[in-house]
Order: structure tokens, then sequence, then C-alpha cells
């Protein structure tokens, strides 16, 4: 069984910074896709940002590409989530996922990921 765990939310100011963790066990990582979605109250998860465990090849939501930066540690078996400029519209529950298929050129589909974190709040004031 493939466990996530994610930890580094918490409550910020507009233009703060905070990163994201999720440590990740079960099972070698090189062939999976893993990332984020994030979902506020009452609205449908979201994709937030992506990776190619093995080749690195990244993949980002438009709304927050340039200020989000998505990344592993191979020795650690640990995803980051890396947000700058955070405003309130970045408020929301974040989650870790992964999935056992390589998505080239990324998956923004929720049901395309087979594994997922419990997830961790990030309150963004203004």
């Amino acid at each position: 069984q493939v466990q996530l765990v994610e930890s580094g939310g918490g409550l910020v100011q507009t233009g703060d910074s905070l990163r994201l963790s999720c440590a990740a066990s079960g099972r070698t990582f090189s062939s999976y896709t893993m990332g984020w979605f994030r979902q506020c109250p009452g609205t449908e998860r979201e994709f937030v940002a992506a990776l190619n465990w093995s080749g690195g090849s990244t993949y980002y939501a438009d709304s927050v590409k340039g200020r989000f930066t998505i990344s592993r540690e191979n020795a650690k078996n640990t995803l980051y989530l890396q947000m700058n400029s955070l405003n309130p519209e970045d408020t929301a529950v974040y989650y870790c996922v992964a999935s056992p298929v390589r998505y080239y050129g990324g998956n923004y589909s929720p049901r395309a990921y087979r594994y997922w974190g419990q997830g961790t709040q990030v309150t963004v004031s203004s």
C-alpha cells in the first residue's frame, strides 16, 4: 500500500511563502507520476502541479505558473511544493497524489491518481 503524508501547511499572509512536503512510502516511485491538487470548500479538486519521478518533467496549472515549484528528493522519497507570492485565492486543502502511470504531458484529472494523502490546510489572509 502506497502511503502519502503531507505536511507544511499553515496560516500566512498575502505575499508570503510556504513549502509543502509529502513523505511517500510503500514502493519504488521511479515509474510514477506524482503531484499536488487543491480543493476549496464547495469546489471540485483542482490540479496544481505534477512531475514524473524518474525523468523530472514538471507540469503546472496556469494559475500557479511562475509562483509554485514542484520537486522531489529521491533519497528521502519526498515530494515538495514550494509556494511563493501566495494570495488568498491559494487558500485550500492541498493533497499529495501519486499514480503508477507516467503522464508525459501531465494529467489534470483527479481520477488519474490512485493514491492520495490526507491533505494539509493552507490559508492565506489579506
